[in-house]
């Protein structure tokens, strides 16, 4: 595994870690579907979480910036074939998105925007 995958991985075990900490239960992983990649899926309450990461070594940019429309749009459609397969299609859903920032000295940050975006049809 190359350093960016690790970074990546790293970035989602602790995103993992974070919104569990917060209640979250963890319902998935890298869930690859037809149309795309969702980093995590959770249960919030009743309410269904799909949840970008973006992990990045250093700050500057925020990572979220990472999300634009385009990527706004898969994680929409391939978010929909997830919930569809499950049968949540009913459930409360939004999309999250955890910025990870692990400098190579120091803490990792974490900073959690709930309800990031509307889903983009």
């Amino acid at each position: 595994m190359d350093q960016r995958h690790e970074l990546g991985r790293r970035g989602e075990d602790l995103a993992a870690d974070y919104l569990q900490s917060l209640g979250y239960k963890i319902v998935g992983r890298n869930l690859v579907n037809s149309l795309g990649e969702l980093d995590l899926a959770a249960l919030d309450g009743a309410t269904v979480v799909l949840v970008e990461v973006k992990t990045r070594r250093k700050t500057g940019r925020p990572p979220s910036e990472a999300v634009n429309y385009r990527k706004q749009r898969k994680l929409t459609l391939t978010g929909e074939l997830f919930l569809q397969k499950r049968g949540w299609q009913n459930r409360p859903a939004r999309f999250d998105v955890v910025e990870v920032i692990c400098p190579p000295q120091g803490r990792p940050l974490i900073r959690h925007i709930k309800n990031a975006f509307e889903a983009l049809y």
